[in-house]
């Protein structure tokens, strides 16, 4: 990578049409290539640091590209903590690209994928999950993932991370000096309190560790409806959905494929998915559909298990719940035509009674969605997948630790497992992270952030 004291420029905003495109340079060069590049409506006017100009965007010929916004903001307030210069033109990509173009012939270099934010890491005004946290924000796929990146920018993990190593590396120090003082420092209490703080520190590492919370999160979660043909699974999606969106008739089978559609509960997206009617058919294109809908049911991460509450169980029912797992609700749908099922027939698990057709039941339904899909995800949990690898590592080691000390083992011993997790838990926010490790991690980054 080129070192980081030239000075580098992208579009920051994303391709296709829109109001504002802007044109990023970070560097020492930025405030001279911008009174190359834009030209102040008011002459003589001065660029004033972290203030808006208006004026025009010029080629190297000295013809406007575009009527613009620029502003140079000085080091060290800046994202990147280098001099930093946008110029705000027309969205739709063909201005924005002109006045790139310029800016690339005035001397700064196109920018590498996330390098404006590896530049942040660099200068220490954010550490490395900080900066994974900032594609998280402009990947979110709802609210709460939004809410959870931002926290994550602000902090939280990291603050939990550094706690952590710092507790390790007292117990380290308390090791150290029971051995360079044997005849002042007991070993054994040094033992006992390492052991103690130990199983504590992975303990707490542990809680934060949700995989499944934190996929959700970052992905969205899938929630599948099946059941034998015409037990209302598709008038129960176009009811979750309150819209027409799949094709509902009496005709058993009308479902052949899956069709999926992208809700938002609570601030958590969730694809919901309805799937043909689940029977025995020597029709080859429905059964294709009966293998789909099987598919999604053991990928899903909640199973909406809708049955007809009007009719007493059939043998399909009796198929498949028992199959059901924790991940399903079992919904007894048309109960506005009476409830004829006995329920005391039904799995052990949670029910839920409703009507599709008139809405009865709907509210205690998407309660029942909302308990399932919530996720301890706080402030300081582990939502990256990189986080949660390196946690599990760490937290294995650290019980390790623990064991050994449980049967006997000295406490100078075990100081290499604290070490080992010290190290890991620094790769997190970064201060022992490879060059490696940070190159895939802003690899991953969109020119221009």
């Amino acid at each position: 990578m080129t070192e980081a004291m030239d000075t580098i420029a992208a579009v920051s905003t994303a391709p296709g049409e829109g109001g504002i495109a802007i044109v990023r340079v970070s560097g020492p060069r930025a405030r001279e290539i911008l009174a190359g590049a834009f030209r102040p409506a008011r002459h003589g006017a001065q660029m004033a640091s972290h203030r808006l100009r208006y004026g025009l965007a010029m080629d190297a010929n000295g013809a406007a590209i575009d009527e613009v916004m620029a502003v140079f903001m000085k080091a060290p307030n800046t994202y990147t903590r280098e001099d930093v210069a946008e110029i705000h033109c027309h969205g739709g990509g063909v201005c924005a690209r002109a006045v790139l173009r310029r800016i690339l012939q005035l001397g700064a270099r196109l920018a590498e994928p996330g390098e404006f934010t590896r530049r942040a890491f660099l200068s220490g005004r954010i550490d490395l999950s900080r900066a994974e946290a900032v594609m998280q924000l402009v990947g979110a796929q709802g609210e709460a993932a939004r809410r959870a990146a931002l926290r994550q920018m602000r902090g939280g993990v990291s603050f939990f991370v550094m706690d952590a190593v710092r507790r390790i590396e007292n117990l380290l120090s308390q090791i150290q000096a029971a051995v360079d003082f044997p005849d002042e420092i007991d070993e054994e209490p040094v033992a006992a309190q390492v052991r103690a703080e130990t199983g504590a520190i992975a303990a707490e590492i542990s809680r934060r560790i949700d995989p499944a919370g934190a996929r959700i999160l970052r992905e969205g979660a899938s929630v599948v409806l099946a059941g034998r043909p015409n037990v209302g699974k598709s008038s129960l999606m176009n009811a979750i959905l309150r819209c027409e969106r799949a094709i509902v008739t009496d005709i058993p089978g009308t479902t052949r494929d899956v069709l999926t559609e992208r809700l938002e509960l609570d601030g958590r997206v969730v694809r919901l998915s309805d799937t043909a009617g689940i029977r025995e058919s020597e029709d080859a294109i429905e059964q294709i559909g009966v293998e789909r809908a099987r598919g999604e049911m053991e990928g899903a991460d909640v199973v909406l298990l809708v049955i007809d509450a009007s009719l007493p169980l059939t043998d399909a029912d009796r198929e498949m719940l028992s199959h059901a797992d924790e991940r399903c609700i079992f919904c007894l749908n048309k109960i506005d035509l009476g409830l004829r099922l006995d329920e005391g027939a039904l799995p052990k698990g949670e029910i839920v009674r409703v009507s599709a057709a008139t809405g009865e039941g709907m509210e205690a339904l998407l309660e029942a969605l909302r308990r399932r899909l919530h996720s301890n995800v706080e402030e300081d949990t582990f939502t990256a997948e990189r986080h949660i690898r390196i946690a599990r590592e760490a937290v294995a080691l650290l019980h390790d630790c623990e064991q050994a000390l449980a049967q006997g083992f000295e406490p100078d011993v075990t100081s290499l497992d604290l070490y080992r997790a010290c190290d890991l838990l620094n790769q997190i926010t970064g201060r022992d992270a490879s060059e490696e490790v940070i190159d895939a991690i802003f690899a991953n980054f969109c020119v221009g952030k």
